[in-house]
């Protein structure tokens, strides 16, 4: 397995690009078996998610291949309607084939999920919607089976929001007789998004980014091109890295809006930050002081940045109050940290963080996606040596960030 050593301390300048919203991005492509025919996408980054994405739409029958700048998807009729164990284990957003099969096919077989054990994540909500539009629903030998003649439309109210469920009902409500109605949907930008590419290929979508969005069922849909919009948590922790090392970053190609509850935060906290249409630029101070957060969905604190805030936090003036509400193992990140000398005291969902004026570089283990990003920035500012051990997790979801990173002058190194 490979690992990343950093030698911290100095500070980080220069421009770095936003690349496309892994987040985004997964959903679109499972929404390519609504229709067949050849789907074009631009902005898909080059990832592990990407890949298993990937592998489980060929193994349904699909053909999925970059082409220069474009990513192309060749959907045809499927051969199989299951989604295996072995391909589904290693990514929680696999589930997101459920609805779009049974929408099109009116039935699917798809393994229970895997991904970052950051918490229990279940998918109740997923099946209790595709229950509400009238699919047949058995859990047995750790499969989902469900069945349909045909989705009708319904009005669902999702007791929490979830993301991943409204994205997956509202792809199946795409093609159910009738309208459906979801109520305290999640507001996610990456679900408008989704949303946008759905109503490219014909669907009758409204009121996405809001918490009531309606879907006017249609009797077939067809293949469209797309941008995948810029991925907000990796122009966060660009930001973050800039702030942590007392540099100054310009992250280019994101959209600010994005990113506002993080930009708040980082302003009160005593940061320079300036905005443009597509860019962010921050600014570091010698000092800095601690600020509370508490994760909660979109609009709010997004919980995949609440590791990365940590890091920052580690080294301000004063005390303070990370609070997680969205997931209820999501500080796995603090044992490594407090190996570089960070001072945390961590509770079932919230951690009291002491800023010390340094840390210092030691061997540390990422537990999981956003957890690697988090130690990477400690290891930036951390007096000598750290390293990362177990990186593939930030291969899911951080497209070459050993090379933006260098692009700025940190020094960092990958090996095997």
């Amino acid at each position: 397995m490979d690992k990343m050593v950093l030698t911290g301390g100095k500070a980080l300048h220069g421009t770095a690009p936003t690349s496309g919203a892994k987040n985004a991005a997964l959903p679109i492509l499972f929404s390519t078996i609504l229709a067949p025919g050849v789907h074009r996408f631009r902005n898909v980054p080059r990832l592990m998610d990407i890949d298993s994405t990937a592998a489980l739409l060929q193994s349904l029958g699909c053909e999925a291949r970059r082409e220069n700048e474009l990513y192309v998807v060749d959907v045809a009729e499927l051969k199989s309607f299951e989604a295996h164990y072995d391909l589904v284990r290693k990514m929680r957003a696999s589930i997101l084939c459920l609805g779009p099969m049974l929408a099109r096919y009116g039935h699917a077989v798809v393994s229970l999920p895997g991904g970052c054990a950051i918490g229990t994540r279940p998918i109740d909500l997923h099946l209790e919607g595709m229950k509400a539009l009238g699919a047949e629903i058995e859990l047995k030998d750790g499969y989902v089976h469900a069945h349909t003649k045909r989705l009708k439309g319904a009005s669902i109210l999702f007791e929490t929001a979830t993301v991943g469920g409204t994205e997956n009902v509202m792809m199946a409500a795409t093609l159910a007789e009738g309208t459906t109605i979801l109520e305290n949907a999640a507001k996610e930008p990456e679900i408008v998004d989704l949303a946008e590419y759905l109503n490219k290929m014909g669907a009758k979508i409204s009121g996405h980014g809001t918490s009531i969005i309606t879907i006017e069922g249609v009797s077939s849909l067809k293949p469209a091109e797309h941008s995948i919009m810029p991925d907000r948590i990796e122009a966060g922790t660009l930001v973050i890295a800039g702030a942590i090392t007392r540099g100054d970053v310009k992250v280019t190609q994101c959209r600010p809006a994005d990113l506002e509850s993080l930009l708040i935060k980082m302003r009160e906290s005593g940061f320079k930050i300036e905005t443009g249409d597509d860019w962010v630029r921050v600014q570091g101070v010698s000092e800095w002081k601690g600020v509370d957060v508490t994760t909660a969905p979109h609009p709010l604190f997004a919980t995949d940045l609440q590791a990365q805030f940590m890091a920052l936090m580690t080294l301000a003036k004063g005390t303070s109050v990370i609070t997680e509400t969205v997931f209820e193992n999501r500080f796995m990140h603090v044992q490594e940290l407090m190996r570089l000398g960070a001072d945390i005291s961590p509770k079932t969902r919230v951690a009291v963080v002491r800023g010390r004026p340094s840390l210092t570089g030691a061997p540390v283990m990422a537990t999981d996606l956003r957890a690697s990003a988090s130690l990477v920035l400690a290891g930036l500012a951390a007096k000598g040596e750290t390293t990362v051990g177990r990186i593939y997790h930030l291969d899911r979801g951080y497209e070459n960030l050993e090379g933006k990173l260098s692009g700025l002058g940190a020094q960092v190194r990958r090996m095997e």
